[in-house]
């Protein structure tokens, strides 16, 4: 994946190509610095670290015999330096990191032959790691590909590619089916290993909301709703919901499910709810039908009582609260806040300090609603780690300039800098945060 922009896409390239900015291959190096990084985590006062084991890195094709010791060994050292400062590692399993090899062979996750080589994945790092890891989640925004209009999410997620004249949706609701079917059978195995493991799944959290009070708008947004969290349906309930079980009956989709794959589904169900928050959405149904073909790019409205960032998210703290409530009502589950944050531009002064009271009042506001969420609606709340502490490479931009961490990565979109790690204002006050558990932000 090449360097985008805001408004630009991010390329999917068939190998490198020469001339092309390809960030992710380097990030902030954390593989040669993560010592250092680890123990400025620890100087923050994290009580825990969120990362994921690259797919890659333990399987570089996906589908070899035996997995790579070398990279098996990195994770016990990571660990072992998070354990060493009292850090409990929280790991997703895939977060846009398929072996591209299994894109090529098999367009990803539209072949059931790859349900296989992510369990084997899993089940190796389960065992490996069973005396270091506590937390997981299987697939990172698994329900990003509801956008199936969009290459980019298509081929992180599911991997994807499309050549032209796919019906994309149908596709969609196939490589989701056997993803969660992977999860599943996960799940299952994990919890063999280690019952003490507590697994969940991560979707993308973004609350739709209509316009204004027409009707027909309000049976748009729940219509939205349902087309987006029907993921984390199947993953909590292990059945999938009635009103997707109608429409891809329906619409002819999902061609390929089996009895075996629903007692799976039943057996595999997940501990916790992960999921990410940063911005809610507006919609207006304007000409549209809402029992039709929604794209939901064409219905989007700004919501006149939020501000945007500088890449026009929405910041909107009461719909953290209000996604806390959606999600603890629906799920009765655990919830686990693995990603909330604001990616801006930050500037580093003559003497190399940086002030983001932007950050600060970012993350001051949506705390204070988490608050809120745990002391007077009762939602059952594990844990909350920001996306993210550090720099790093924005996975919707693949700019560097997109910054959301409390420490500065000297580095920029074409790849330059001395990848020097710096704190920023916010490190001091989000220090304060963990050390006073919430009660002086």
């Amino acid at each position: 994946m090449t360097a985008g922009a805001n408004g630009v896409p991010r390329e999917i390239t068939d190998g490198v190509i020469p001339g092309k900015n390809y960030p992710n291959h380097e990030g902030i190096d954390f593989y040669h610095h993560y010592k250092d990084d680890v123990k400025l985590f620890a100087d923050l006062g994290l009580k825990c670290f969120r990362t994921s084991i690259a797919w890659t890195r333990i399987f570089p094709n996906g589908d070899e015999d035996e997995p790579n010791e070398a990279g098996l060994k990195f994770y016990d050292d990571l660990f072992d330096e998070c354990l060493k400062y009292g850090i409990e590692p929280v790991i997703t399993l895939a977060h846009f990191e398929m072996p591209y090899n299994l894109v090529k062979k098999y367009n990803g996750f539209s072949d059931r032959k790859v349900i296989d080589y992510f369990v084997k994945f899993a089940e190796v790092c389960f065992k490996r790691y069973k005396n270091k890891v506590k937390y997981w989640m299987t697939f990172n925004e698994i329900n990003n590909q509801s956008f199936f209009d969009n290459d980019f999410l298509m081929a992180t997620n599911s991997g994807l590619i499309f050549k032209g004249g796919e019906n994309r949706e149908k596709a969609m609701y196939q490589a989701a089916h056997y993803e969660l079917v992977a999860s599943a059978k996960a799940v299952k195995i994990g919890h063999e290993i280690n019952p003490d493991f507590n697994i969940g799944c991560m979707i993308n959290f973004t609350p739709i909301y209509p316009l204004n009070a027409a009707p027909d708008n309000i049976m748009l947004a729940e219509r939205l709703m349902q087309r987006r969290y029907w993921f984390s349906d199947v993953h909590v309930n292990g059945v999938y919901p009635e009103n997707i079980e109608k429409y891809v009956t329906r619409k002819g989709y999902r061609e390929d499910i089996t009895d075996e794959d629903r007692q799976i589904l039943k057996e595999g169900t997940v501990d916790y709810v992960g999921f990410s928050y940063y911005n809610s959405q507006t919609v207006d149904i304007k000409d549209g039908d809402v029992d039709g073909d929604i794209r939901v790019e064409k219905i989007v409205a700004k919501n006149p009582y939020v501000k945007e960032s500088d890449w026009d998210w929405p910041i909107d703290p009461v719909g953290l609260r209000y996604s806390l409530n959606w999600l603890n009502d629906r799920y009765h589950l655990p919830l686990f806040i693995v990603e909330n944050g604001l990616g801006a531009v930050d500037k580093v002064e003559a003497d190399g300090s940086i002030h983001d009271p932007y950050r600060v009042d970012y993350m001051r506001a949506h705390i204070s609603e988490m608050e809120k969420a745990v002391d007077l609606d009762g939602v059952n709340l594990m844990g909350y780690t920001p996306w993210g502490f550090i720099d790093l490479v924005s996975a919707g931009t693949g700019q560097m300039s997109k910054r959301y961490g409390f420490i500065y990565v000297d580095k920029d979109d074409e790849g330059r800098g001395t990848l020097k790690r710096s704190k920023k204002d916010s490190f001091g006050w989000y220090q304060n945060v963990i050390k006073t558990n919430g009660e002086e932000l």
